[in-house]
């Protein structure tokens, strides 16, 4: 090979590789753009979403991370069991509306069972004596005029958003005791499951939150508990059982840590028609409903590992009761109130609630404990 081929050759290597370092220096200003986006973090995404639904206005960075998170979790198919189908309603009587006859898996109709939408005698009698306990207290726990009845919630995302805006619009009514001070102590991502462990994270958050409110653990004497597991599966047997056992355990840290608990109201979940993915869909939704019976009927039959009566043995629960039944079969009509819950009632997930659907669970409640007879003696007042 003579002199003039070996120069053409080593001009056009020269080239190539120019080429090639072009190409590698334009992949290296592309590539930190990739490499800079964090993985996410949903239970972010979650906060940044139940500020929106606030009403509260997001940063131009917060709103960013939302939509990354959003269109994440669609190509996700909304969870880990995939894309859901939308249904206006599943076709399921509320449980308040079933009767003695009408069966769901074995299972009747009726809060308490039996067709029947209130205790029975012995039960009522426990309420009514439970009741007739609730006063003011100061913190140390002795009654006082000067005092308070701390009213708080244990749960998860769903039972926050809706508790919170409970209270805004209790606080703000004037027959309202005030006497009574509510708490919000449910959080994001913290269902049962997450609430077992007494030294739990959730567990020290309720206690900063209560200190925040300047109400003590001798002052608490009634809670809220709404029944929710993440990701539930299986049949009503194996994910109710689960929930159940969790609840328990939940309603036994609760008696241990506030020594004059009297009252627990339980509630179901709302409607799970609309979910996208497999946090919390229907049946689970609606099945959540026949737990709280469950566990309220255990007590009703003597179960010492829910005993709230000091006579028969070691106390381990407050007198349990159906608090405000929140479920309605999506586009349906409830009988009694007329409730539904629209697409709009639910955020993009159509799972948790938007405004709209908070507004319609805090006006439920509100009626709830200022007109039933098992609530409205110490939230209005006597």
């Amino acid at each position: 090979m003579n002199w003039r081929n070996l120069l053409l050759l080593g001009c056009f290597a020269f080239t190539l590789i120019g080429s090639i370092e072009v190409l590698r220096a334009a992949d290296e200003r592309a590539a930190p753009a990739a490499e800079k986006e964090e993985p996410i973090d949903f239970n972010k995404a979650r906060q940044l979403m139940q500020k929106r639904q606030r009403g509260d206005k997001l940063s131009a960075e917060e709103q960013a991370y939302l939509e990354r998170a959003i269109a994440a979790r669609k190509a996700q198919g909304g969870g880990p069991g995939g894309a859901l189908t939308p249904k206006e309603q599943m076709g399921f009587k509320p449980l308040t509306e079933m009767s003695a006859d009408d069966k769901y898996k074995d299972q009747d109709g009726g809060l308490y069972g039996g067709g029947k939408n209130t205790p029975p005698a012995e039960h009522q009698q426990a309420a009514d004596a439970a009741l007739a306990k609730i006063e003011p207290l100061n913190k140390e726990g002795k009654p006082a005029d000067s005092g308070t009845i701390g009213f708080i919630s244990i749960s998860m995302s769903n039972a926050t958003q809706e508790f919170a805006r409970f209270k805004q619009v209790a606080d703000a009514d004037p027959e309202k005791s005030k006497k009574v001070t509510i708490v919000d102590c449910a959080q994001g991502g913290q269902a049962m499951a997450e609430w077992v462990d007494p030294k739990g994270p959730p567990w020290r958050v309720l206690e900063e939150r209560l200190g925040k409110a300047g109400l003590t653990d001798e002052q608490v004497q009634i809670v809220w508990i709404k029944l929710a597991n993440k990701g539930p599966r299986g049949d009503l047997a194996e994910h109710g059982k689960k929930l159940q056992s969790d609840t328990q355990a939940v309603i036994h840290n609760a008696s241990a840590r506030f020594p004059n608990l009297k009252l627990a109201y339980l509630s179901s979940r709302i409607y799970g028609g609309y979910a996208a993915g497999a946090l919390n869909p229907e049946p689970y939704a609606y099945e959540s409903a026949f737990v709280v019976r469950w566990l309220i009927q255990d007590q009703i039959k003597g179960d010492k590992a829910l005993n709230h009566d000091a006579t028969k043995g070691a106390v381990k629960a407050p007198v349990l009761l159906w608090g405000p039944y929140l479920w309605a079969d999506g586009m349906k009509p409830r009988e009694s109130d007329k409730l539904v819950y629209t697409r709009e009632d639910l955020a993009g997930d159509g799972t948790h609630p938007s405004k709209s659907g908070m507004d319609k669970v805090a006006k439920v409640m509100l009626d709830f404990y200022k007109n039933d007879p098992l609530a409205k003696s110490w939230f209005v007042g006597k």
